[in-house]
């Protein structure tokens, strides 16, 4: 009878990998409950969602201008108007929105609504849209509009932005994002604004691959985890990316573009160059540009730059795409408006967007329900994994190490497993390691890859680091209605300065990595780590933290500074310790009372204080040249790295 069954659902499906693959990803939340035919019956309705998907194209409008900190001036309705017919969704991407003092430390312009009302005019005339999601940081702005009749097919919406600008981190350059599911789609729009500058292209590389690595958007799920920007059907990435021409001078340039000469002119694009060399956007995709460079012009006209600095003409601002059954219609430059010194770029794309077909689903569910009336025999799931045990050899410090677990359904029926907690624990693993998929649906002879990930964070590095804790554990995975499957993992970890105490590190003149467990266990099981039992005198201060200083004197370097900031966040005991946070908060406004506070700090810790403290004066110092005052470094949040919250 069973088998029976199985040929119903075979007559009616299409066997290709996409659906094959959507089938494995929904029906990870059905549940067989008993051994009759009703533990079936229950799941056919997510099996068939499964199985009939078609496709359905529909348009998506995207745009993006650099408004260079002016208000609207004149109708968007030449760009946003721009298709013969309304397009499906409008998905919208400003940069530069406002470049006052107030917008870059305050988050908070007046010109954020007066260019939404822009856009919201500008849309296509002959169709009726709605606002689904508006998201800004600093003048980096996204808007996302969808036509009446899609909005209720829109699921899943989540926002996020990331800073890339100065030390890293500031909301000058980033990037916006939103993803969403629509029907059975999950697409991702990101609108981004890199680094400047002709030279600058490896830090525009840089700002990209921030982006890609620290926008992360929340599930629904709090048991799953943040979903990376790649991980969607489509991503569609516009801004102003701030690639320029190189190797040309301004009249090359000029002329060429007389002769319309693009194809020329694009072979010394940066941004060409740098896919090229898949040193960014891999396996995203460009239209063939046909317009003139979108940057830069003179304010109110069609211009170039007379300016004393005679900026080169570039194609800054730019779309681009990745993902399947996507085909560009149009990709253009819209000149008409003069606001800027940019002129806005729009691409019209047709993107096959998957749906389920509800008669074929009906029609076949009928059939399935019949025939497992019929069904009596009793099947039991089976697993054959591909390996029992993992190693993880050398771990380090927030580097991401992953092993494969091959799962195979060699049994009759299909099956789901899930990773479930062992007695006495709260999670199914330790908080070092992941499995990704964690649950999940196989079908019958099918197979599913395991990615078991282990990545050392600051929460869990200082136990590592004391020997307290090993890179040890064991993963119960369950069958439904079936065995369990014990996996052992197993790994070694390199002890890091990150996450160690400060303590502990005044004690060592050697690096932590070359000194025996045994010894770094005696100095942070006792509770007492004053004493000296390594050297005779301790050191003033970490000579981690003296050697990341002594870096970033000669100059600009964010990756020390980023380093530095990472070490000062995975202190166990922050500089000022938690006994004396309440009293740092009561006297923060009193100048005797904080050098009290300071005074009452463990010898260790006051060093590290007061040497902080110097370098940041010394900042200070030098400010016209690196462009840094006490209100840049406070947003940079140092004392959330040397008094930190308390949860």
């Amino acid at each position: 009878m069973l088998l029976h069954l199985w040929a119903v659902v075979e007559k009616y499906t299409l066997q290709e990998e996409e659906k094959i693959i959507r089938m494995q990803e929904v029906c990870t939340d059905a549940t067989i409950t008993s051994t009759d035919h009703g533990q079936l019956l229950g799941f056919a309705p997510t099996l068939l969602l499964c199985t009939y998907h078609s496709s359905q194209s529909l348009s998506f409008f995207l745009g993006t201008y650099n408004v260079n900190g002016q208000t609207p001036k004149e109708g968007l309705r030449p760009w946003l108007g721009s298709t013969s017919t309304p397009p499906d969704m409008y998905c919208v991407g400003f940069q530069e929105l406002d470049l006052s003092k107030e917008a870059f430390f305050f988050n908070d312009t007046p010109k954020e609504t007066e260019w939404m009302k822009a856009v919201s005019e500008g849309l296509h005339p002959d169709a009726k849209y709605a606002l689904v999601k508006l998201v800004r940081l600093v003048g980096i702005m996204l808007l996302f509009y969808v036509r009446n009749e899609h909005a209720k097919h829109i699921s899943e919406m989540e926002a996020e932005t990331v800073g890339t600008g100065i030390m890293g981190r500031m909301g000058n350059k980033g990037a916006v994002a939103i993803r969403f599911r629509f029907h059975n789609s999950d697409i991702c729009v990101v609108n981004s604004h890199l680094a400047a500058h002709i030279e600058e292209y490896e830090r525009r590389n840089q700002d990209y691959k921030d982006i890609c690595s620290r926008l992360l958007f929340r599930q629904h799920d709090p048991a799953l985890a943040p979903l990376a920007i790649m991980k969607h059907d489509v991503v569609l990435w516009l801004g102003d990316l701030n690639y320029r021409l190189s190797d040309l001078d301004v009249d090359n340039v000029k002329d060429l573009i007389a002769k319309k000469d693009f194809e020329t002119l694009h072979s010394y694009d940066q941004l060409k160059r740098q896919i090229d060399e898949k040193a960014v956007f891999v396996g995203f995709v460009e239209g063939e540009i046909g317009f003139l460079p979108t940057y830069k012009y003179d304010t109110g006209s069609d211009q170039w730059d007379t300016s004393e600095k005679c900026r080169v003409p570039a194609w800054c601002d730019r779309i681009l795409w990745r993902g399947k059954n996507v085909r560009q219609l149009l990709y253009q430059s819209h000149m008409d408006l003069k606001t800027s010194d940019h002129k806005p770029v729009s691409s019209l794309l047709e993107i096959g967007i998957k749906l389920v077909n509800e008669e074929s689903y009906k029609k076949t569910f009928e059939e399935i329900v019949r025939s497992l009336d019929k069904m009596e025999n009793e099947c039991i799931p089976s697993l054959t994994l591909s390996r029992r045990e993992l190693q993880f050899k050398d771990v380090k410090f927030m580097q991401h190490q992953a092993e494969t677990l091959t799962l195979f359904n060699d049994g009759q029926v299909p099956c789901q497993f899930e990773f479930i907690q062992k007695l006495d624990q709260p999670t199914y693993c330790k908080p070092w390691l992941t499995a990704n998929p964690a649950k999940g649906f196989i079908a019958q002879g099918g197979n599913m890859d395991i990615d078991l990930e282990v990545f050392v964070n600051r929460s869990t590095a200082t136990e590592l680091n004391a020997g307290r804790q090993q890179i040890e554990d064991i993963l119960v995975l369950h069958l439904e209605r079936g065995k369990d499957y014990f996996l052992s993992v197993t790994g070694n970890y390199l002890p890091s300065c990150f996450g160690s105490s400060i303590q502990t590190l005044c004690q060592l003149r050697d690096p932590i990595q070359e000194m025996p467990l045994e010894t770094i266990r005696e100095l942070t099981s006792s509770g007492d780590e004053t004493r000296s039992v390594i050297i005779d005198k301790p050191l003033d201060i970490p000579k981690e933290i003296w050697q990341m200083v002594d870096h970033l004197y000669p100059g600009s370097n964010h990756s020390v500074a980023e380093a530095l900031l990472l070490f000062l966040d995975a202190l166990p005991e922050p500089v000022v310790p938690f006994s004396l946070y309440q009293q740092c908060l009561e006297c923060c406004s009193n100048t005797s009372q904080c050098k009290k506070v300071v005074s009452l700090l463990p010898r260790c810790h006051k060093n590290v204080f007061n040497y902080i403290a110097a370098f940041l004066r010394e900042l200070l110092k030098h400010s016209t040249h690196n462009n840094l005052d006490v209100n840049i470094l406070g947003k940079v949040k140092w004392k959330n790295f040397l008094t930190q919250t308390i949860a």
